[in-house]
C-alpha cells in the first residue's frame, strides 16, 4: 500500500534537499562480493569430501560455491545490452552453465513493472517486511511477493528435490538452483534484504498494515547514513547509503584495516589471506543458534531464516534517528528518501562495532546453513 505521487505535490519543497538523489536506483547486492564469497567458501569447506560436495562440484562444472556465489549479481551486467550482445561478457570456460544462465536471464528479464506476470531476476534478492512493529514473514502481505527471496529459495529447493521440474518457466535448472542458493543464502542473512522501514506523509515511521498510507525506503537504499564522529576507523569520503553500509562496510570491518598507501597488489594479498583465515575459522567452529527447530521442513528454511534476521533488521533501524524523510520520484515510482543519524546507544557500543559483530555472526551462520541445506536437498 502506498501513496500516489499526486498526494505528495505539497511536499515538493522538501525534495530540494534530496536533489542529488535523483539518480538513485533500487539495488540488491547482498553482502557485496567479499561477503558472498565468505559464505560460499565456508560451505565449500563444510562440504569437502562429502557426497553432497561431490555432487555440487559435478553440477557446477568444477566451480566452487565461493566462485558462483557472486554470479547472480554479476549477471546484472547483462541488463543493459542483454546476454546476447556480441560484446557482453560470458562464462566461456563453462559453456553449459553459461547457456543455462542466459536462459535464466531471458526467463526473468529486468523490468520496472511491478505488476508484470514475468518476474525480474532482481526481485529474487530481497523481501521488504515492515519493521515498525514486531512481525514475522508470514504475518502479513506488505513487502512480500510471489517472487521474493523467501519464495524463490523455496522454488530452488523444490528443483533440487525434484518436486519442481527442471523444465520450469523460470528456467531454474539444478545447477542454476545451486548458484542462486549460494547467493541468496548470503542475501537473506543481510538484515536490510529482509526488512524495510515505511514512512507516512510527515516522514514518521508507520505500519502500512494499520491503515496509514506509506512509502518505503526500499531496504535502506534511499537513506543516507551518518555515523557518530570517530566511530568509523576508515570513513568514506562521503556518507554511505544505509543499505550499502550493511552490504560492504560491515563485512570489511571484520578484515584487517589496511593503509590507503599500501600497494594494490599487497592489499589484495593481505585481504585474501585474512579472508581465508576467517573462512577456516568459521568452517571449523560451529556457530551458535544456527539450526532451526527440528520440525521446520527444508522447504521452509528460507522463511525461518527471514524470521531469524527480522529482529536484527528492526534493531538496525532503532539504533538510528531518521530525519528529513520525504517522497522522492524515482523512475516510475515514489519512495521515501532521507537521512539516518546514529544515536548514542545505551549499551555504549557504536553502530559500526555493533553492526560488524552482527555481520560476523550472520556470515558464520549463513555458511553452515548453506552447506546443510545443500546436503539435505541433494540426498
Amino acid at each position: 500500500m502506498g501513496l500516489s505521487s499526486n498526494t505528495y505535490v505539497s511536499f515538493s519543497s522538501r525534495l530540494v534537499i534530496l536533489i542529488l538523489a535523483v539518480l538513485w536506483t533500487r539495488k540488491a547486492c547482498g553482502y557485496g562480493p567479499i561477503g558472498h564469497q565468505i559464505v560460499g567458501a565456508v560451505a565449500d569447506e563444510r562440504l569437502a569430501k562429502t557426497d553432497a560436495g561431490k555432487k555440487v562440484a559435478e553440477l557446477l562444472d568444477g566451480m566452487t560455491l565461493e566462485k558462483v556465489s557472486v554470479i547472480p549479481d554479476e549477471i546484472k551486467g547483462w541488463d543493459k545490452l542483454t546476454p546476447d550482445d556480441p560484446g557482453i561478457f560470458h562464462y566461456s570456460a563453462h559453456p553449459r552453465i553459461d547457456a543455462q544462465l542466459r536462459a535464466f536471464w531471458h526467463a526473468n528479464p529486468p523490468t520496472h513493472d511491478l505488476k508484470s506476470a514475468i518476474p525480474s531476476h532482481h526481485w529474487f534478492h530481497y523481501t521488504d517486511v515492515p519493521l515498525l512493529d514486531p512481525e514475522k514473514y508470514g504475518d502479513g502481505k506488505t513487502g512480500r511477493s510471489k517472487w521474493d527471496i523467501v519464495q524463490i529459495m523455496r522454488y530452488c529447493v523444490a528443483v533440487l528435490k525434484g518436486t519442481e521440474p527442471e523444465e520450469n518457466a523460470r528456467k531454474i535448472t539444478t545447477p542454476i538452483a545451486i548458484i542462486l542458493l549460494a547467493h541468496f543464502g548470503g542475501d537473506i542473512h543481510q538484515p536490510l534484504h529482509v526488512g524495510a522501514e515505511y514512512f507516512d506523509a510527515q516522514g514518521h515511521a508507520a505500519n502500512p498494515d494499520k491503515g496509514a498510507a506509506t512509502l518505503e525506503d526500499e531496504g535502506g537504499n534511499t537513506i543516507v547514513l551518518n555515523l557518530l564522529p570517530g566511530t568509523n576507523p576508515q570513513p568514506a569520503k562521503r556518507a554511505p547509503k544505509f543499505h550499502g553500509f550493511w552490504d560492504n562496510d560491515t563485512v570489511l570491518a571484520n578484515l584487517p584495516l589496511l593503509p590507503e598507501t599500501m600497494p594494490k597488489e599487497e592489499r589484495r594479498e593481505k585481504t585474501d589471506a585474512a579472508k581465508a583465515a576467517l573462512v577456516h575459522d568459521f568452517a571449523t567452529h560451529e556457530p551458535k543458534n544456527w539450526r532451526l527447530a527440528p520440525d521446520v521442513a527444508l522447504k521452509d528454511y528460507s522463511e525461518g531464516w527471514a524470521n531469524d534476521i527480522l529482529p536484527i533488521a528492526r534493531e538496525a533501524h532503532e539504533r538510528l534517528t531518521f530525519r528529513n524523510v520525504a517522497p522522492l520520484q524515482e523512475e516510475d515510482r515514489v519512495v521515501a528518501a532521507g537521512f539516518a543519524d546514529e544515536k548514542k546507544s545505551p549499551d555504549g557500543v557504536s553502530y559500526y562495532d555493533w553492526s560488524a559483530r552482527v555481520v560476523r555472526d550472520e556470515l558464520h551462520k549463513a555458511g553452515w546453513r548453506l552447506a546443510d541445506l545443500l546436503e539435505q536437498a541433494l540426498r
